[in-house]
């Protein structure tokens, strides 16, 4: 199984260079909403998770894949030339992390902050309101959330911005707990 921290970084580097890219050509802001909507069917596609990171498709198959969807969706010319590229040189499986990556680069570029939330409940807005007013006020930046959703953490909530994670899930609180009670 591969390393998640070199498929990362790897993603990373693939994201500077869309994002250097992008701001050269002035096309940063089509380019975000290309990557967002990417992200959005990632998310909801178990059929192109599997294209992407099966290694039983071969380039071509996820070239002509990436391609289908890029064309179908209108994306820019730059988003289609990069997904070209990226599938050609056999990179696919790091899309995910190629768009976290550029969505923190054009995060930074706007001086906002990215942070992503998970609750074990969807958020209703009023506590979506006090969640960003709160992170607004900690961090001194407009933070832009995305959320998540996992019953696995039972309740709470759990922030990450960049590497730093903020744990209060009743999980993490039981689960130390349940560390005390052992060593006591």
């Amino acid at each position: 199984m591969a390393d998640d921290s070199k498929l990362s970084n790897v993603g990373s580097r693939y994201a500077q260079a869309l994002f250097d890219l992008a701001t050269e050509q002035k096309q940063l802001p089509a380019v975000e909403a290309d990557l967002t909507s990417l992200k959005t069917a990632l998310a909801e596609s178990k059929d192109l998770r599997t294209l992407l990171g099966s290694p039983a498709f071969g380039a071509d198959d996820k070239s002509k894949g990436l391609a289908a969807i890029a064309a179908a969706a209108k994306f820019n010319p730059t988003t289609r030339k990069f997904l070209g590229l990226l599938a050609a040189n056999g990179r696919a499986d790091v899309l995910a992390s190629t768009i976290s990556g550029f969505e923190a680069l054009a995060a930074k570029a706007r001086g906002a902050v990215s942070a992503e939330v998970t609750t074990a409940i969807p958020l209703s807005a009023a506590q979506a309101k006090g969640v960003a007013a709160a992170l607004r006020q900690a961090l001194g930046k407009d933070p832009e959330i995305s959320t998540r959703i996992d019953p696995a953490i039972l309740g709470g909530i759990k922030v990450r911005v960049g590497s730093r994670l903020f744990d209060a899930s009743l999980r993490s609180k039981l689960d130390s707990l349940k560390f005390a009670l052992k060593r006591a």
